[in-house]
């Protein structure tokens, strides 16, 4: 009878554990995934917003839209412009000096103005690459829908997947364009627009909104007042295009990681060309000489990610990366480690 019992035991730790498993909790605690405004992976901040608000209580529309703030208060670094309120169901879409592309992690972050880790007002994250079809990252809400959150209830962010206001004030939800590779109509590599939609939180079947596994999305509501719904902070950016990249100076852009790389490891390129379809590279070690070659095919005007892996006898040691297009060169130094 006990090994039976533990057998069962066994069985809802495998198979039951899973189901219900947590996502990333709130800023400061381990494993959290939020970003706080100063930290150095951000390179630049949104520079232009439009905002579509809505109302203050979708239930109620007499009682108007939302009023705190506009289309500059998402604008910056966080913090520093003041909020606009997005009301239920509103959106705002803000655009960069220069497209986002995917990079390596999290390539961007949207930032809210909770004043806790448990009063959230949560959004739906969209991102364009032309500025027409927008495609959404898909979100979990795993919250009950047996009773409504109120106007000031909680929610715990570990229930919470990429959805914008996971996180409180000066702590921004981040996103990576990897999750959406492979979309027809959407380049994650010149990502130019990103849309950011309230969920209304309303468990009712005619207001509510749903995540990508069609659970409604509950969080706090109605909250009719001025500044209901989701309140847009800023969205900072952690990929962005080079200058370069955009201009006529160079064809070819290219960026390594990691950097330093261990010997076993595949190390990473990510090759912009804007002409070429194929780029040779050599890999020289200090005193000049190669020690190997290797030939790409690459898509013009995108982001390539390619991976190389180094040879078994290659030493550790300082090595340079030369990239050769026509008549141009570009050179990177490389470390390589045991």
């Amino acid at each position: 009878m006990q090994s039976i019992r533990f057998l069962i035991f066994l069985f809802i730790i495998i198979f039951i554990k899973p189901v219900i498993a947590q996502f990333p909790p709130p800023a400061g605690q381990i494993g959290s995934t939020a970003i706080h405004k100063d930290s150095s992976v951000f390179i630049a901040w949104a520079t232009q917003c439009t905002i579509n608000l809505g109302y203050q209580n979708i239930a109620n529309p007499s009682a108007g839209y939302t009023s705190v703030g506009n289309n500059t208060s998402a604008l910056g670094i966080a913090g520093t412009n003041g909020v606009v309120s997005l009301g239920d169901g509103g959106e705002a879409i803000v655009q960069f000096d220069r497209p986002l592309y995917n990079g390596p992690g999290w390539d961007f972050a949207v930032f809210e103005n909770a004043f806790s880790d448990s009063f959230l007002e949560l959004a739906f994250v969209e991102v364009s690459s032309d500025g027409i079809n927008y495609f959404r990252f898909p979100s979990v809400s795993n919250t009950q829908t047996n009773t409504q959150i109120g106007a000031f209830d909680t929610l715990d962010a570990t229930k919470i997947n990429n959805l914008a206001g996971k996180y409180r004030a000066l702590y921004g939800t981040p996103f990576d364009l990897e999750e959406l590779d492979n979309i027809a109509g959407l380049d994650i590599n010149n990502i130019t627009h990103v849309k950011i939609i309230d969920v209304v939180g309303s468990i009712q079947p005619a207001y509510a909104r749903y995540d990508s596994n069609n659970n409604i999305i509950n969080d706090p509501w109605p909250t009719e007042f001025a500044s209901s719904g989701f309140d847009l902070d800023a969205v900072g950016v952690i990929h962005q295009l080079p200058l370069n990249v955009l201009s006529n100076e160079f064809e070819i852009n290219f960026q390594i990681y990691p950097n330093p790389v261990f010997k076993h490891q595949k190390l990473n390129i990510n090759i912009y060309s804007r002409t070429c379809e194929k780029i040779n590279m050599e890999f020289v070690n200090a005193t000049g000489i190669i020690v190997f070659s290797k030939q790409a095919d690459l898509n013009i005007a995108a982001w390539n990610n390619l991976s190389v892996e180094f040879p078994n006898d290659l030493k550790a040691g300082i090595y340079f990366l030369k990239l050769y297009h026509s008549n141009e060169l570009k050179v990177k130094k490389i470390i390589i480690t045991e």
